[in-house]
């Protein structure tokens, strides 16, 4: 089957410029690469089309004797160009850098760079949830490294600018070829940089980067839970080489209080009566996490373990507005060391509670009645 004209191919014109080809390459390169079309020959055909005309037409000497003999210039090795030669670890690493990653040609400079990120770093502040409630600023202080102030985090002398790897040549990985394809891994002599310092700074012996205190003023906002990890974007460890920061994270612990419990924005608090206002019925004042006061109603009659909810009353939601809801559980404390008074009063009360026959206690000793017959 005859070949295709390049040009035809790469869907370009002869007097298109250098630029152009690359373009029109790339668009048919991401299009119908195997990666992207698995077990689909005819686009890998077209990869492998596309591929070719690009290796010729991108080369101004096979270019030229291309326009001049056609696709006779290459045959039986004319021209040394043809594509049972095609290299493409050589010759196309700057595409596959742009379109398919490191798998390809290693990285761009800005990827590269990434891996010289500064490492993040956790910092663990305990707060009171008295503090929780009403937010807080801090100071904190860690040890962690920062840009080198000598070299500006280039690791390099002032004046000075890095080299390329000796080992990678820049590329910041070590290719071998594997069939049609090439496999790559990390420079272990820059580490993916793809550059070397050849004139260190003296202050930070080429790093970018020494050890310090650092000093913070953070900001808890209020609301916030047990557990809640704050992320703070680019307070971590310097990069090194002029690469970005890490974060800073900080991890909340809410101490435990030693009135009210939580759950998410909702407070619990636990109040004991006596057996006297439990059957009367009273009021009393109960405290709030905002050192405040509420009243509550106890309505008589009222059977211990009974809740009353105070709307409001709990923690403020950290993302958005308003508070969560205060709920008070009253529990009815039974006497323990009567005096002759009150035993002489309640044996008083239990015999007029005998001759009443309290309904719900003569229907349990009826179904327990029942219960030892059968």
């Amino acid at each position: 089957m005859a070949k295709r004209d390049y040009y035809d191919v790469l869907g370009v014109k002869k007097n298109s410029s250098a630029d152009q080809i690359k373009s029109a390459y790339r668009k048919l390169a991401v299009k119908y690469h195997p990666d992207k079309n698995k077990d689909d020959k005819a686009a890998e055909e077209k990869f492998k089309e596309a591929s070719e005309a690009y290796h010729v037409l991108s080369n101004s000497e096979r270019k030229q004797n291309y326009d001049s003999f056609g696709h006779a210039a290459f045959e039986n090795g004319g021209g040394r160009g043809g594509f049972s030669n095609f290299d493409f670890s050589s010759h196309f690493s700057d595409i596959f850098e742009d379109f398919f990653g490191e798998g390809f040609g290693g990285g761009t400079r800005r990827n590269r760079r990434s891996n010289n990120r500064g490492s993040d770093l956790r910092y663990d502040l305990s707060i009171t949830l008295e503090q929780a409630y009403t937010g807080k600023k801090q100071d904190i202080k860690f040890s962690t490294s920062e840009k080198c102030d000598n070299c500006k985090g280039s690791g390099s002398k002032p004046g000075h600018d890095a080299g390329s790897c000796s080992m990678c040549g820049g590329h910041g990985q070590i290719r071998s070829s594997q069939g049609f394809f090439t496999v790559q891994q990390t420079c272990p002599q820059c580490s993916g940089s793809g550059e070397e310092i050849t004139n260190p700074c003296n202050s930070c012996n080429g790093q970018g980067k020494k050890q310090a205190s650092k000093r913070l003023s953070v900001t808890i906002p209020k609301g916030v839970d047990d557990g809640t990890r704050i992320r703070l974007a680019g307070k971590g460890e310097a990069g090194s080489r002029g690469a970005s920061s890490g974060d800073l994270y900080l991890f909340i612990n809410v101490y435990s209080h030693d009135l009210f419990k939580r759950s998410d924005e909702n407070l619990f608090f636990e109040c004991p009566i006596s057996i006297a206002d439990a059957a009367l019925g009273t009021s009393i004042e109960i405290p709030t996490i905002d050192g405040g006061k509420a009243k509550i109603k106890i309505p008589q009659g009222t059977q211990s373990g009974k809740q009353f909810r105070l709307k409001g009353k709990g923690m403020p939601y950290m993302r958005g507005s308003g508070n969560g809801d205060l709920y008070v559980q009253v529990n009815t404390e039974v006497p323990v060391s009567l005096n002759s008074e009150q035993k002489e009063l309640l044996e008083k009360f239990r015999e007029i509670e005998n001759e009443k026959s309290n309904p719900s206690i003569k229907k349990f000793f009826q179904k327990a009645k029942s219960f030892w017959k059968n």
